[in-house]
């Protein structure tokens, strides 16, 4: 039987610009020099293949780097949302506290959380499940 998956690692991904910098920092691979001609438009990261302007590059946990194509990228991947420190906080003491998801927002409509934390969680509930569910970034 096929079941369906959905994927639970997060990933670190910059795009393709076609910057000597990025060109550099990935350490990618001219065509042309490769094959000892001259230099060619198409450039390859090691070990993955031809990358173009618009692909993306992921960096895996032991620093591996693969590219996506930017279409596949979009369907596949979301960026983790951002949310304030003081939410953040709500989501650290919550778990470490062994609390679920539901109590939290229990808790958030009971009133017990300050007003202002209170209030983004209500506004922003998606948002906050989804930080609480994939994890988060906390905003500058």
């Amino acid at each position: 039987m096929i079941k369906v998956y959905r994927k639970t690692a997060t990933i670190k991904a910059e795009q393709f610009d076609g910057s000597d910098e990025m060109v550099d920092k990935y350490e990618l691979i001219d065509a042309g020099t490769m094959l000892g001609t001259h230099h060619s438009p198409e450039l390859y990261l090691t070990g993955s293949g031809k990358i173009n302007v618009g692909d993306w590059i992921a960096t895996g946990v032991s620093g591996e780097h693969w590219t996506i194509a930017d279409d596949v990228f979009k369907q596949t991947y979301a960026e983790l949302p951002v949310i304030p420190e003081n939410v953040a906080y709500i989501i650290k003491q919550a778990k470490k506290g062994d609390y679920k998801l539901g109590w939290v927002f229990n808790a958030t409509y009971l009133g017990i959380w300050r007003v202002s934390v209170g209030n983004w969680i209500r506004t922003h509930a998606e948002t906050f499940a989804r930080a609480w569910l994939d994890g988060y970034v906390v905003e500058d």
